[in-house]
């Protein structure tokens, strides 16, 4: 496989009145193509900072951050945000199709890809209801298919689920394999949730507490297709959330 995102050495220092805060130090990583790449860590370490960087909407103080692309004709990245960020002003299908026009794609490809998507997150019927009508599953379900949509090489997602309830972000989640399943997008992805790192990742990058560096990189070695709960029964899914809770705690246990 082809590397795909690259960091080398990259740092990330905020100034303030109380002087320089280092919020990432020295971050070393390479994600390859198709690769589902979860980040987890302390609140605090860095993570959003370190995919805003990735995604260009914020500058390392050093290092250098390469996105290797792969076919220029497609969006180098397209990010999809923990607030729900979907336009209350547009209808569902207008908010899917809204990458592809403003990339300027001819209006019957267009709702040819935006028909594809609608049927997979299952909104079809919702087409041409507004945000205000769904719930927040429904909206986050139209933030990940205008995601899709648009044909990035690379998704970054920055806990898009994580103000869900229990079975949404169950439901969320499986839907989100089945379509990266059916087109190996590259994925790096930002959670809190172990539980949900484990289920969605190829490997699993562990940042420190701040500033935030890479502490581990753990393989996740569960076959998929993956189903959420039925995951869940397997004891080396439990083992691998148990193993990296030990190496977050280490970072948050009171010295």
């Amino acid at each position: 496989m082809a590397v795909q995102v690259e960091l080398k050495a990259v740092s990330r220092v905020f100034p303030s009145k109380a002087g320089p805060i280092e919020a990432l130090s020295g971050i070393n990583l390479t994600v390859e193509q198709g690769e589902f790449c979860v980040i987890v860590g302390p609140s605090g370490c860095g993570k959003t900072t370190l995919l805003r960087i990735i995604a260009g909407l914020d500058q390392q103080t050093s290092g250098d951050v390469v996105l290797h692309r792969l076919d220029p004709s497609r969006p180098g990245n397209t990010m999809v945000f923990q607030e729900q960020s979907v336009f209350p002003w547009m209808t569902v299908r207008q908010n899917v199709g809204y990458g592809l026009a403003m990339r300027s794609v001819p209006r019957r490809e267009r709702d040819e890809i935006v028909d594809h998507y609608l049927a997979k997150i299952g909104l079809t019927k919702f087409a041409g209801a507004y945000p205000h009508q769904l719930s927040g599953g429904m909206k986050q379900r139209v933030s990940v298919a205008r995601a899709f949509a648009n044909g990035p090489e690379v998704l970054l997602m920055d806990e898009p689920f994580a103000a869900l309830d229990e079975q949404n972000r169950a439901l969320l989640q499986e839907e989100l394999l089945r379509m990266w399943g059916e087109e190996r997008r590259t994925v790096v992805f930002i959670t809190h949730g172990l539980d949900e790192a484990a289920v969605l990742a190829d490997r699993i990058v562990v940042l420190s507490a701040h500033p935030g560096r890479v502490k581990a990189i753990v393989p996740v070695n569960l076959p998929r297709p993956r189903e959420v709960y039925k995951l869940r029964t397997v004891p080396e899914y439990g083992d691998l959330v148990y193993h990296l809770w030990e190496l977050i705690r280490e970072e948050v246990r009171p010295q």
